[in-house]
């Protein structure tokens, strides 16, 4: 039996490593580091040993395994309803088990270059009648599940996993971040109804839907904060880096200030210009999903958004209402430790094998390792 007691989060980045140690008996505050930002993902592996070699530094122990968070602009989300005929009548767990199972197979099958990552259920119908949990016991003649599958492209997992493979580190379990992340959030801010997360990172735009505990739609969009900066690159004559640079403090003094081919007004237009398109194809995405209504909340988070805060949100000309969440480099790691951690009623998740009590949803993700 192991004697550690930090448990280690990674969230893969694509322009950012963010790491956290948590102790598991919560006796000590929990550890986190996090990368330089950087444009060439050329020296992952580096970037990874340093911080590893830091966080074993501040919890003493040697670190061998952790839970992965990421995202790819490839990540996608696959409903399917699956249903079975009941022949005694009783609902029994192995009735569940066949089900999910059954639908597992079929996104083996049709989505064979990608990985599962989350398994949700969404909806239980049993003799027409809904439940958004599973009862004890109930009479069933007839059972169709909902369910959710959110997956991975399997060239990325792969890549990933022999990096850390590499350094000697196995993966218990990888996570969505922008998944994990907007659950976490939306228990903090005890969010009810319908809201919908936008997640703009380095190359990509995630949109989390909820309907109180309910994921309701996820999409991802080709499309992130890296386009904002060749924007203010291409338009400014200067090098990406420095247009980062510009892009995350562009209220503050700035060296290109004396550049002829530069003016806060001319950035702002650049980069509010290209997030108010990256918000309307948000719109459009969540307006294509007829489960969604148009005065749904939306909160915008992300590194890509950190151009923004509420007191200039009434600069960009987009029709709904948003917020603007600012994330902490514990607040990113947090949501993944929570999600490995606490039971989701929705959720086949993996749970330590340590734990020596297995709930149902416990079991039934042993039984698909």
């Amino acid at each position: 039996m192991s004697d550690k007691k930090f448990q280690t989060i990674i969230d893969f980045g694509f322009s950012k490593i963010r790491a956290g140690a948590f102790d598991e008996e919560g006796k000590n505050n929990p550890f986190f580091i996090e990368s330089d930002f950087y444009t060439d993902q050329s020296n992952f592996k580096l970037d990874i040993q340093k911080i590893v070699a830091l966080l074993e530094k501040s919890t003493n122990e040697y670190i061998d395994n952790i839970d992965l968070m990421v995202d790819s602009s490839r990540t996608i989300s696959v409903a399917i309803s699956v249903f079975k005929k009941i022949e005694e009548l009783k609902l029994r767990q192995d009735d569940i088990l066949f089900l999910i199972q059954e639908a597992k197979q079929q996104i083996l099958k049709y989505y064979s270059d990608y990985n599962i990552a989350h398994i949700i259920i969404n909806n239980y119908k049993i003799d027409n009648v809904d439940y958004s949990e599973l009862p004890d016991e109930v009479d069933c003649q007839f059972i169709s599940v909902d369910i959710i599958f959110i997956c991975l492209p399997s060239e990325l997992v792969l890549s990933i996993k022999n990096i850390f493979s590499e350094l000697n580190i196995s993966i218990n379990q990888i996570i969505c971040s922008s998944y994990a992340k907007s659950i976490n959030y939306k228990n903090n801010l005890d969010l009810t109804g319908e809201v919908s997360f936008i997640d703009i990172g380095f190359k990509k735009t995630s949109i989390i839907s909820f309907n109180n505990d309910k994921l309701i739609f996820l999409d991802v969009l080709p499309i992130g904060g890296n386009h904002i900066t060749k924007d203010i690159s291409l338009l400014l004559k200067i090098d990406i880096d420095e247009a980062e640079k510009l892009k995350l403090n562009f209220e503050k003094n700035n060296p290109q200030a004396n550049n002829p081919n530069f003016s806060l007004e001319m950035l702002q237009k650049i980069a509010f210009a290209r997030t108010e398109e990256i918000l309307e194809l948000c719109e459009k995405s969540l307006v294509s999903n007829t489960m969604i209504k148009s005065e749904s909340k939306m909160i915008l988070m992300g590194e890509g958004s950190k151009i923004l805060d509420n007191k200039f949100k009434d600069k960009i000309s987009f029709s709904k209402d948003i917020d603007f969440l600012e994330e902490t480099l514990g607040d990113v790691c947090q949501s993944g430790y929570k999600l490995r951690k606490i039971y989701n009623k929705q959720e086949v998740v993996v749970v330590p094998k340590k734990q020596i009590k297995q709930g149902f949803f416990e079991k039934l993700f042993l039984f698909f390792k």
